[in-house]
């Protein structure tokens, strides 16, 4: 029943900045655990950072840490992933994706981004990161 949408994508010099956002719709964004995933031409969908604010954990990709911050505000019903001292390496299409927190039998984003399952999906925005 969630749905969402991304935004903010573009092409942008390295060392520049870029905010992405992604709206949801339909359902209340504060029942969801949320991430945000990045596929580059050739190369497979990787999990670029998962927040899970009921148990409260956090986590980025090695790649990203540092420079990228993921953010959520319920009153908008919108998450966020702050990009600063973007690098050519960080160009992929950018995917927000949802997780719900259930009724605990799995918590999600526990270990690392790699616990994240994405259950809802937005369908991607462009991120260009070139001189």
């Amino acid at each position: 029943q969630l749905q969402l949408q991304e935004s903010g994508g573009g092409l942008v010099q390295p060392g520049e900045s870029l905010r992405l956002s992604c709206a949801a719709s339909r359902f209340s964004l504060g029942a969801f655990a949320i991430g945000w995933y990045r596929q580059a031409p050739g190369k497979e969908r990787e999990a670029v950072s998962c927040l899970n604010s009921r148990d409260g954990y956090t986590h980025y990709t090695d790649s990203v840490k540092g420079r990228f911050t993921i953010s959520r505000d319920n009153a908008r019903n919108t998450m966020y992933l702050q990009m600063n001292n973007l690098k050519p390496e960080d160009t992929a299409v950018y995917f927000c994706a949802a997780e719900a927190y259930g009724l605990g039998a799995r918590t999600t984003c526990r270990s690392g981004t790699s616990d994240f399952r994405g259950e809802y999906w937005g369908q991607g925005t462009q991120v260009t990161v070139s001189s």
